[in-house]
């Protein structure tokens, strides 16, 4: 689940729509599913079922084409399934708060910079970086290690905390490397 849209998107989608956009949207109803549903075989599914659509909507937009609507939606569903995904963690008193806080700490600050990009009538994507990559990667095994019941679901929580503050200041360098000054 990307941190702002298909990495692998055009950069200005001219397109409303793209058949990516059918495998993105299908994660609003799974994160919801995941919520409402509480028998672990049937939240992995759903796990499982999320991550293809995540990967396999980058491969259709590399294919296809993005979109506008999927420029939109991609980081939103990603952002939302994560929610519920940890949300039902926090409830189930698996991890703190602080550490849900620091498994999402990548998308809170997605969000965060988003939000003020917008406020300030500039709203810009962030375009997918390995680092983001890996810390998807490491929410999706943090969220199988508490379906499990592993052992390694605080370690791994930690681990993910530490990869998105890497990611986090990965973004910030390179916002900073590519801004450039008023006038130009």
């Amino acid at each position: 689940m990307t941190e702002s849209g298909r990495s692998d998107a055009p950069a200005h989608p001219t397109a409303w729509w793209s058949p990516a956009d059918v495998l993105t949207a299908v994660r609003v109803p799974l994160a919801i599913a995941f919520v409402l549903l509480s028998d672990a075989g049937t939240r992995i599914a759903i796990l499982a079922l999320a991550s293809a659509t995540d990967f396999a909507d980058g491969l259709v937009a590399r294919r296809w084409g993005g979109s506008r609507l999927g420029a939109f939606l991609d980081p939103v569903a990603d952002k939302l399934f994560m929610a519920c995904a940890f949300g039902v963690v926090l409830f189930s008193g698996a991890l703190s708060p602080l550490e849900i806080v620091g498994v999402l700490a990548r998308d809170i600050a997605a969000a965060a910079a988003f939000a003020a990009t917008a406020l300030l009538g500039r709203p810009a994507a962030i375009p997918a970086r390995l680092g983001g990559k890996a810390v998807t990667i490491c929410q999706l095994l943090t969220i199988f290690a508490f379906l499990a019941g592993s052992a390694l679901l605080r370690p791994l929580a930690w681990a993910t905390a530490a990869v998105a503050l890497y990611a986090i200041w990965d973004y910030h360098r390179v916002a900073r490397r590519d801004q450039r000054p008023l006038g130009e």
